[in-house]
């Protein structure tokens, strides 16, 4: 398999809904919590975004879900965010032994919250602008795949 676009040897992605306001706070609590800088981000509406779903093999269009992307492999729903945690300081970091739960359970939870999270949380009416913790941070701040 090629190498995913836009990432360097040693990056990955986290793909996220750049409208959904309870994505959108996901992330913005990854930057606080200082995620590892190797760790980018791209909305699922972006064009890197949508270039990393035709990587992945994904749909490009209606994905209602997280997608981490890191060499040759990627990951959704809830095993993608316990994953990212792995990347978080102490005491999150720990959340990330959740990742060897069933995927029937963990993504049963995360399978409720992503259909109602426009209900429960909100939605922007376009694309949301995160303030990165560091240039570069997300991948449409890139002007071609590296």
């Amino acid at each position: 398999m090629t190498s995913p676009p836009y990432l360097q040897t040693g990056e990955s992605a986290v793909l996220y809904d750049g409208v959904c306001k309870l994505c959108n706070g996901w992330v913005q609590f990854l930057l606080r919590h200082r995620l590892a800088r190797q760790v980018r981000f791209a909305s699922v509406q972006s064009e890197q975004g949508k270039a990393l779903l035709r990587w992945a093999g994904l749909p490009e269009e209606k994905i209602s879900t997280i997608v981490y992307i890191k060499g040759d492999q990627h990951w959704l729903r809830a095993q993608a965010v316990f994953r990212v945690m792995q990347h978080l300081p102490l005491p999150w970091r720990g959340l990330a032994v959740l990742r060897h739960f069933p995927d029937t359970l963990s993504n049963f939870a995360y399978d409720r919250i992503a259909l109602n999270r426009y209900r429960l949380f909100g939605r922007y009416s376009s694309q949301h602008a995160i303030v990165p913790d560091y240039p570069g941070r997300f991948l449409h701040q890139v002007d071609s795949p590296r």
